[in-house]
């Protein structure tokens, strides 16, 4: 999966951000097709100390509530659970890519 926001900063760097607050999180978008409804985890997403990441999953929000709604009967629970996740900051999955990007690469 894609990391979007970590271009330029080196592993110190890095660490320092995330030391000041900087945190990795993944948004939720759903799109309804009549009766198919997906449901889907956009990459993930750096977020620096003093940036919200609420204004960085709009978009995504925006999505679900334009086009999450209208497959029956999941369309409705996966916008609503969208919707909450992404206002709520989104998943924080720091601690997981903390733990692969520690991890040798072959």
């Amino acid at each position: 999966m894609k990391i979007i926001g970590i271009d330029g900063l080196n592993g110190q760097q890095l660490q320092d951000e995330i030391n000041r607050g900087g945190k990795f999180v993944l948004f939720q978008y759903c799109v309804s097709i009549l009766v198919m409804t997906f449901k889907r985890p956009s990459n993930i997403y750096f977020v620096r100390s003093g940036q919200s990441p609420v204004v960085k999953g709009l978009g995504f929000s925006l999505l679900s509530f334009l086009a999450g709604w209208w497959g029956f009967p999941w369309g409705p629970i996966y916008t609503i659970g969208a919707l909450f996740t992404n206002f709520s900051g989104g998943k924080d999955v720091t601690q997981e890519v903390l733990a692969s990007l520690s991890q040798p690469h072959y």
